[in-house]
């Protein structure tokens, strides 16, 4: 007797754009985060430190953050529509990315610890990368989308320990 294989399940329209508004909500829910840590300490602390040359100006961070945010989203959205059970582990993954992330921005700005946050930083970018390699195995196009947050990252580790050096 043959056996009886079980139709795919589909995702409907309406699962779909689910996927995509958890994925884009819980990416700017995170930077949120992180900016109610952040904005209290940039006209007072933060402005008060030494800081390279290369420091970019205040009002740049937002508009990248937000377009990272914006892309990390979209990414987790194309490997949540290719199963959870499926991805759960790179799923596990971006979550501790994204822990990492808000995490440095309270270290940083809230518990005005450069030094602290330079280890914080560290461990963020190594689970981007591990994010990337992840995602990459379900969605070529979910490991590129993450590629410009690894750099601006890595941009943020140099300022980051420029200013723990400048401000012992």
């Amino acid at each position: 007797m043959p056996k009886k294989v079980k139709p795919k399940k589909r995702t409907t329209w309406l699962g779909e754009l689910g996927n995509l508004v958890f994925s884009l909500v819980i990416c700017q829910a995170t930077g949120a985060l992180g900016a109610i840590a952040t904005m209290p300490s940039i006209p007072t602390w933060y402005a008060g430190l030494a800081k390279p040359s290369f420091n970019p100006p205040n009002w740049i961070f937002g508009p990248v953050w937000t377009t990272l945010y914006l892309m990390m989203g979209i990414s987790l959205y194309l490997v949540l529509r290719r199963g959870l059970r499926r991805n759960g582990v790179s799923v596990a993954v971006f979550a501790l990315q994204l822990a990492l992330n808000s995490s440095w921005s309270v270290v940083f700005f809230g518990l005005h610890r450069p030094d602290w946050a330079f280890a914080v930083i560290l461990a963020l970018f190594a689970a981007i990368v591990w994010t990337i390699l992840r995602f990459a195995r379900t969605s070529m196009w979910a490991g590129l989308l993450l590629v410009p947050y690894a750099g601006w990252v890595s941009f943020a580790t140099v300022l980051n320990l420029a200013i723990w050096r400048l401000n012992p």
